[in-house]
């Protein structure tokens, strides 16, 4: 992973001095390394140790802990540099393509001459095997090194880039490694003309004259075309063919346009000894020849004057992922694209990913018209692009930024200061306490973040996930406890007798907690899981912790277990706070809602009937995505007295997804749902009293009506009232029913 080694002549820059956690063998000159698990640690005594990072303390670092790390938490201002100099990062790219490289059998000369031999041959060549072969494979070995030639010039383009956006991230870099940018550059250069000698500057005109040409006038009456069909099958047919021919000569960066490769295209699926097969077949050839010719007639007329300047933008980088390959920057362009960008560069950027060509009017016209995936746009009065970015000292990493300073010296976070954590730190934190003055102290996941700083907010970053405290975080895992074995239950039933403790258990805060811990990979994502979930318990409103999707519509902020963790799957009843009105087997008893009513219900969609079904964010119709910035918000008082859920939302999770009850939400919920089994039991409609315990029932109703939120003394508002006098009416009821039976 790190080839390449930090040495005492890199800047540590604002870094230097910082305190670091060491182990070593007992010795002044012993060597320091991050783990007690590392290889080369050879020692049972070992000792650790706070030392400050400096020259000295990086000469003693073993090469191996270096390497696999880390020194400190990657989401740390330390970290994020060292992860940009380590791995693929700037160590690594300053010593790439610096020069020629020794296993590259390659020179300017060998270079040029397979560039004339391509030049000589014609996509029309005899098929004469004898003749052939030698000047086949001397084709294909000079196809083969211009391919060569181009991806290492493509590579180099790649590397120089990343090493100066990393250099530029870090400003005391700068003058360390400005010689070696340099001869980056001169070798960059190199590799340009050499690959420079493979394009052919007119059939660049020639791909900007097909693709600037209108579909002409097809030939569908032509009956030399009957071997294709009816009518409407030569329409078809033949506009394919036109499609075909300008795809084809506006990719191709030697003005081949290959007539039998498309011609061969319109007549597949024909057979040969159809009745005027050889006759469409000519006739098609002639027509795929009109084009060409026209298209060299507009390459005739045209200037070939390089006289207008174009700035372009190369698309950023995008990682591997295990769906797609690398792409974006130079990978994805076609070979016309790439022609002209090694025809015509005049000045570049890389670091910016800004490019000046000085092209023919023909070319010009075609990439401000047709560049994707370049962004391409003039440049006016004849003036070369200037640079537009102001140097900006507050946006240069550096501690205070993130947690390597207390929280009193904490600096402002910056735009540049989260991508260069997205870009050298890819697996830190996405989730983080922030503080603002205008919005005091809130949870906030990165793109957030970014959205918000982009319109002129100002905060500090206070502290991530992995910053919350190891005292409070290992004691919660170890009481959680470790995933049971497989073949067990992971989760207990529901309960269903009111008067049992754990009714309701399943909605509640702590129900939650296993269900983050166990359904995460590894004891490492286990903890990670839990300071996620104990993070994100301060969030207001969950839909802001929607931090985009990756390709499998799963939350990026946060993994699904977490999201377990914040919701229940199991949906509320709410018959206990319906209305005292229905029939003999469906009746509410009108208890307020009272501590309920600002419980976060989320769904998909919360009016089915416009949009289709409704789900939970954990469903698997949904992909157990989590919550979404765009997912609606209830309350248990929108639900009451709604009759399309069960006909017009999802049958298997209900609709929507509760957020967790605290603890005072669910000893309401306990108790609402005992006081209305309560008025059920009391209910003479339903067949009366005689199976009740009166006294028990009185116990029961005197102690609901002293109900009041745990650890408070009183509880008094105008559900309190409406609570007291359901339970008075009930006593009332019972009373009733005691002198009722008394002889």
């Amino acid at each position: 992973m790190h080839d390449n080694p930090l040495t005492v002549d890199v800047p540590l820059g604002p870094f230097e001095g910082t305190p670091v956690t060491v182990h070593s063998a007992k010795g002044r000159n012993a060597k320091l390394h991050t783990t007690t698990d590392c290889s080369q640690l050879r020692t049972a005594a070992v000792t650790e140790a706070r030392v400050l990072l400096h020259t000295a303390t990086v000469g003693r670092l073993c090469a191996q802990c270096w390497s696999w790390g880390p020194w400190t938490r990657p989401g740390s201002g330390l970290g994020v540099f060292l992860r940009a100099l380590g791995g693929g990062g700037l160590l690594s790219q300053l010593q790439r393509y610096d020069g020629p490289d020794e296993d590259v059998d390659w020179d300017s000369g060998e270079a040029s001459a397979a560039a004339g031999l391509l030049r000589l041959v014609t996509a029309d060549q005899e098929d004469d095997e004898d003749d052939e072969v030698p000047e086949e494979d001397a084709r294909r070995d000079a196809e083969w090194l211009q391919d060569r030639v181009f991806d290492r010039w493509r590579a180099a383009a790649q590397s120089l880039h990343q090493a100066e956006s990393t250099a530029a991230v870090f400003p005391w870099l700068k003058d360390w490694a400005k010689p070696k940018l340099t001869a980056k550059k001169h070798h960059l250069e190199e590799l340009l003309h050499q690959a420079a000698l493979f394009v052919d500057p007119t059939g660049l005109l020639a791909g900007a004259a097909a693709a600037g040409m209108s579909e002409p006038d097809l030939p569908v009456s032509d009956p030399a075309f009957g071997a294709l069909g009816k009518s409407a099958e030569i329409a078809k047919g033949l506009a394919a063919l036109w499609r075909g021919w300008q795809h084809e000569a506006a990719r191709s960066g030697n003005g081949s346009t290959r007539p039998s490769y498309v011609v061969a295209n319109l007549m597949h699926g024909i057979r040969s000894n159809r009745k005027g097969y050889d006759q469409t077949r000519e006739a098609a050839e002639l027509l795929v020849a009109s084009w060409t010719e026209h298209m060299r007639t507009v390459v005739a007329t045209a200037d070939p004057t390089p006289t207008r300047l174009v700035k372009v933008t190369l698309s950023e980088i995008k990682e591997r992922t295990p769906h797609r390959p690398e792409h974006g920057f130079l990978h994805d362009i076609d070979s016309w694209t790439l022609g002209v960008l090694l025809t015509h560069l005049t000045d570049a950027d890389w670091r910016r990913r800004t490019l000046t060509l000085r092209v023919p009017a023909l070319i010009a016209d075609r990439l401000l018209t047709k560049s994707w995936p370049l962004s391409c746009e003039p440049v006016r009065d004849g003036t070369e692009p200037g640079n537009s970015h102001a140097h900006n000292p507050t946006s240069h990493l550096q501690p205070g930024v993130f947690d390597d300073a207390p929280v009193l010296e904490r600096r402002p976070v910056t735009v540049e200061h989260l991508r260069a954590l997205r870009a050298f730190a890819p697996d830190a934190d996405r989730l983080f306490i922030v503080f603002s003055t205008s919005g005091g102290a809130e949870v906030l996941p990165l793109t957030v973040i970014e959205k918000r700083l982009a319109d002129g907010w100002q905060g500090v970053i206070v502290a991530g996930a992995s910053d919350l405290p190891a005292g409070l975080i290992k004691p919660w895992a170890e009481r959680i406890g470790a995933r049971p074995e497989t073949g067990t239950s992971l989760w207990p039933q529901p309960v269903l007798d009111a008067d049992d403790p754990r009714f309701g258990a399943e909605l509640g805060l702590e129900y939650g907690e296993p269900r983050a811990a166990w359904l995460a990979f590894d004891d490492r994502d286990r903890e990670r899981n839990l300071r996620l979930l104990a993070i994100a318990r301060g969030v207001h409103d969950l839909r802001i912790l929607d931090g985009g999707r990756d390709r499998d519509d799963h939350s990026r902020t946060m993994p699904s277990a977490v999201w377990h963790g914040l919701l229940a799957e199991e949906t509320l009843d709410l018959e206990p706070f319906e209305a005292a009105t229905g029939g003999r087997w469906r009746r509410g008893s009108g208890i307020p809602l009272g501590v309920l009513t600002d419980v976060q219900i989320y769904t998909t969609n919360a009016n089915p009937r416009i949009q289709g079904k409704g789900h939970s964010p954990l469903c698997r119709h949904s992909n157990e995505r989590g919550v979404a910035d765009d997912d609606d918000l209830l309350t248990p008082a929108d639900l009451l007295g709604r009759e399309d859920l069960d006909h017009h939302w999802c049958s298997k999770c209900g609709g929507y997804a509760v957020r967790r009850l605290t603890n005072t939400q669910l000893s309401y919920y306990r108790a609402a749902h005992r006081l209305h089994e309560i008025a059920q039991d009391l209910d003479s409609e339903r067949g009366g009293h005689e199976h009740l315990d009166l006294e028990e029932t009185t116990e029961q109703l005197r102690e609901l009506a002293d109900w009041r939120p745990p650890g408070q003394d009183s509880w008094y508002t105008s559900g309190s009232r409406r609570w007291r006098r359901i339970v008075r009416d009930l006593q009332d009821k019972t009373e009733a029913a005691r002198r009722h039976d008394t002889p």
